[in-house]
């Protein structure tokens, strides 16, 4: 299939399942309760952090993370210190993260608000012009994050190790993108920089769609996928992330394999 062919089967796609009525069951719902800037950062940050292992666990653990931070995240964690936190989260557990896993992130994150105003501006400085992608950015705010002697353990990918780093690239979509589903919290980051939130629905898509040949859904392969998508979309290469990969989690619909089959035959 041609770029051109692909990009027109992909818009019709994103057009009819890039909607609202399609976010459910997705940890992106938990920003869209939230109307301010600041709590929406934080909100992105732990559902972000949380996306992984079965939709229906991810959900309950957001869900009970926030209801321990009351109507204002953004305030419950600018008024905590780092023993309350880990008071409040004790006994949490999803997966391989632990409530002292947790009370380290929202500490990093905390401390950076305090030193730069907010996790967007963080970010912002640490993006040059000259950048292609988010990459190095992403790299500075992580270590940004863990300079305070708090260990999230797992919660916060490091890409210089390879890791395709999927639920920061799905914070950095939620902030950075504005569209029917994307809440576009930061205003200061050109879209076209963005990173594909690789995980293995995105990647065995993306091997159907021949955008990549590569084995491992790791940070090499990422950045590949992202390239091709950039041939098809340059100023968004993440427009079609949502719409993909509603195939992997939205029961009514058909698995990413069979989708990505369907897609090629239509050369």
């Amino acid at each position: 299939m041609t770029s051109n062919r692909l990009k027109t089967k992909l818009d019709e796609l994103y057009e009819q399942y890039n909607r609202v009525e399609y976010i459910h069951p997705d940890p992106l719902e938990f920003l869209l309760a939230y109307s301010s800037r600041k709590d929406r950062e934080i909100v992105g940050l732990v559902a972000s952090s949380l996306a992984y292992g079965h939709v229906s666990q991810i959900l309950k653990s957001v869900a009970k993370v926030l209801d321990a931070m009351g109507t204002s995240p953004y305030t419950f964690i600018m008024k905590s210190t780092r023993s309350s936190l880990r008071k409040t989260f004790k006994g949490f557990v999803h997966r391989f993260a632990t409530g002292d896993h947790l009370s380290d992130l929202l500490l990093g994150a905390k401390m950076v608000i305090q030193q730069y105003g907010s996790l967007n501006q963080c970010f912002s400085q640490a993006l040059s012009e000259e950048d292609t992608n988010t990459l190095t950015a992403m790299g500075i705010f992580i270590e940004k994050m863990l300079s305070w002697e708090n260990d999230p353990g797992h919660l916060m990918a490091r890409p210089e190790k390879g890791s395709a780093c999927k639920r920061m690239n799905l914070f950095l979509r939620w902030m950075v993108r504005q569209d029917r589903v994307d809440p576009g919290v930061w205003k200061d980051i050109p879209p076209s920089k963005l990173i594909i939130p690789l995980d293995t629905h995105m990647h065995r898509i993306s091997q159907g769609l021949c955008l990549t040949e590569k084995k491992h859904a790791n940070l090499n392969t990422a950045l590949e996928i992202t390239e091709r998508f950039k041939k098809i979309c340059p100023e968004d290469p993440v427009k079609y992330d949502f719409t993909l990969t509603r195939f992997g989690i939205r029961a009514e619909l058909c698995s990413d394999q069979m989708f990505a089959r369907s897609v090629v035959s239509h050369k």
